[in-house]
């Protein structure tokens, strides 16, 4: 199997895993034939409408087979956070200076937006994976916006080469935004997010950071949120 047919191939399988069929055989354990008699027979539900095919579940969507509810209505919730220094961008409670203890009344969050430990700021978790998955897609390029403190006075000649690309290890960044602010502050704003790219690309520079904090992913904003404070926020389900 070449590379394409291996992608199409893995296209094919993962679609399929999001089927009803797939669900009445893998979690009801109804047989194949089964399941597509009672998608024939009309004795399948999604979200109270009556299927007659083998339709793509989305993961919030309630399932019912024979007027019996086999999956509730899943509740998608949206979070924007303020991440303290000190705290890893983890809900694993194995891990030491995890963001759990915040978020005792959620389940099965995922996080969008990672910062270093010694970073603060703007994070977003849902329990919407395919959103976040996306929200992270590098190929949608969305925005990210930082402030950052440095340990002695920016120039321009330091923006200049900010802006047009640095080398970390063996990676050129992408050109981006940086503005003064004031004499040891600036504004970055990028379309990538590489570890600890800001904090590498200003020691390649000779800077060091003294202070990392991010205010905006895409249009989210952190806005008057105080440090280890969540607000819930409503969404657009596309993105471009």
């Amino acid at each position: 199997m070449n590379y394409k047919e291996t992608i199409k191939y893995y296209i094919y399988t993962m679609s399929f895993q999001k089927r009803i069929v797939f669900y009445l055989v893998h979690q009801l354990f109804y047989t194949n034939q089964k399941a597509k008699e009672l998608i024939k027979n009309g004795q399948v539900m999604i979200d109270n409408k009556i299927i007659n095919e083998n339709i793509i579940l989305t993961q919030d969507a309630e399932i019912k087979v024979n007027n019996l509810i086999t999956r509730n209505r899943k509740t998608l919730v949206y979070l924007l956070f303020y991440k303290p220094k000190g705290y890893e961008s983890t809900l694993h409670s194995s891990i030491s200076n995890n963001l759990s203890v915040f978020f005792n009344n959620f389940n099965n969050l995922a996080i969008a937006g990672r910062l270093d430990k010694q970073s603060e700021g703007l994070l977003i978790l849902s329990n919407d994976g395919k959103w976040i998955e996306n929200l992270c897609n590098p190929k949608f390029e969305k925005e990210k916006e930082y402030d950052v403190i440095l340990d002695k006075k920016p120039n321009q000649e330091f923006i200049k080469l900010f802006t047009s690309g640095v080398l970390i290890g063996k990676y050129i960044t992408k050109t981006c935004q940086c503005k003064i602010i004031d004499d040891f502050s600036i504004r970055v704003i990028l379309k990538e997010g590489k570890n600890r790219q800001i904090r590498k690309m200003c020691k390649t520079l000779g800077y060091s950071v003294l202070m990392l904090k991010r205010t905006r992913i895409h249009h989210f904003k952190l806005d008057s949120l105080n440090q280890g404070e969540y607000i819930k926020t409503n969404v657009s389900s596309t993105f471009s």
